[in-house]
């Protein structure tokens, strides 16, 4: 490949490097059109709660027209997308540091536990 191919070739991925990114990151695509807010060290849980794993790094919880992104403090290695989420909030909120399993569809025994981290809010921009 000559010189002035490999520039060409560097340059297309530099400039599709980040739209591309985008596309197979299942959070961005989720999370699309909406601006983060303060991250929260709790959120309050309610009966229009609705969860939603969408990679080994983050989890959704869906209230309303809001969006909390959370995922786990260091790594979750049972995290994974068509996991089912047991959670084992204290009273009627979920925080940080909290502890959480999962559990694969047809099975019985849940994950060892992991923790939450912090929440950040995402509205509609």
């Amino acid at each position: 490949m000559t010189t002035w191919r490999r520039a060409a070739l560097a340059l297309a991925i530099m400039i599709a490097g980040p739209a591309a990114a985008g596309r197979d990151d299942p959070a961005a695509k989720a999370l699309a059109g909406r601006e983060a807010g303060t991250p929260a060290d709790c959120i309050t849980l309610s009966d229009s709660t609705n969860s939603e794993i969408v990679d080994a790094r983050t989890i959704l919880y869906r209230q309303g027209r809001r969006i909390w992104r959370t995922g786990p403090v260091g790594t979750c290695a049972s995290l994974a997308p068509n996991r089912i989420l047991i959670v084992e909030p204290f009273g009627a909120q979920l925080c940080r540091n909290d502890r959480f399993r999962t559990l694969t569809p047809n099975t019985s025994i849940p994950s060892g536990y992991c923790r939450f981290d912090r929440f950040t809010p995402y509205v509609r921009r």
